[in-house]
């Protein structure tokens, strides 16, 4: 198999089997990122393509789902999607969905036919790193599009029937501004339907732009508490059916709720760690945190 680059896949992919797509990222210059930081964007040779595809075959000839690896796979365009999904057919009979990392920018470029097209090739779980709903956050973390682009891209993947997962990030304002972040973060992704929210909380590693501008103070993290508090503002202004899944390893306290239903257990439990945790005993768990790997 190809993998040129940096692989890997969401915790709920663990079961997919892997093919490398691309690698390296198409944008590179979210600030808090450093996944991607030394790698070219790079598309994978067909020929190479199909040689994984032979060997996956030989190995699993039955997979039923693969994800596509690289930051943003979704990034190519169309054509290039469709006939990469065409071959997967050609070795993988029994294959029904492949999934793959993408971002609102990627979507940009496609129109609905071609999208309803991608899905009846079995291009079905797009996994987007939407971050925030904030358009001052997601200007400080150099995201690349608007909480408005958010809402018309994944308006067009409801509308063409593609499943999407998206994440939210805590800790990513700043101190001082999670109120305001999951207020319009919740009021955004409220207007289109991810299938599932991840929840991970921002950890600086010193290989990014926005460590390099908390070192100068020109970005001042959200304290632990603040992370949690913005949770729960978050959570209890959602207002869609959706799982989500605030158990990776950059949160402190783990939870997953299926909301509405869940929504006041889950605020209830981290009210609860607010009340009985210190920020310090917070502080160093976010500080022993090596990798979120």
């Amino acid at each position: 198999m190809h993998f040129t680059g940096r692989t890997w896949r969401p915790p709920y992919e663990a079961s997919s089997f892997i093919i490398q797509a691309t690698s390296g990222c198409t944008h590179n210059k979210c600030r808090f990122c450093s996944l991607y930081k030394n790698e070219c964007f790079r598309m994978s040779p067909l020929n190479e393509w199909e040689e994984d595809l032979k060997e996956l075959s030989f190995y699993q000839p039955t997979a039923r789902r693969i994800f596509w690896t690289g930051a943003n796979p979704f990034a190519m365009n169309y054509e290039n999607l469709k006939t990469r999904a065409l071959l997967v057919h050609d070795y993988l009979a029994e294959c029904q969905t492949m999934a793959m990392f993408t971002s609102i920018r990627d979507i940009k470029s496609k129109k609905i036919w071609q999208l309803r097209k991608l899905k009846s090739l079995g291009i079905n779980g797009l996994s987007i790193g939407t971050e925030s709903g904030d358009d001052y956050t997601l200007r400080l973390a150099n995201k690349g599009y608007t909480a408005k682009d958010i809402i018309d891209q994944c308006r067009k993947l409801d509308e063409a029937g593609i499943e999407y997962y998206f994440v939210y990030m805590t800790g990513l304002a700043g101190k001082g501004n999670g109120y305001r972040n999951a207020i319009n973060s919740a009021k955004v992704f409220s207007k289109v339907n991810p299938r599932f929210i991840s929840v991970d909380s921002l950890t600086l590693f010193e290989d990014t732009e926005l460590f390099e501008m908390a070192k100068r103070g020109d970005f001042i993290p959200a304290s632990e508490k603040e992370r949690i508090e913005e949770l729960q503002t978050f959570i209890q202004n959602l207002q869609l059916r959706v799982h989500l899944f605030a158990n990776s390893v950059s949160n402190f306290y783990p939870i997953t709720a299926y909301l509405p239903r869940d929504k006041e257990l889950v605020v209830s439990e981290l009210q609860n760690i607010l009340d009985t945790v210190s920020e310090q005993e917070m502080q160093n768990y976010r500080n022993s945190l090596k990798s979120l790997g």
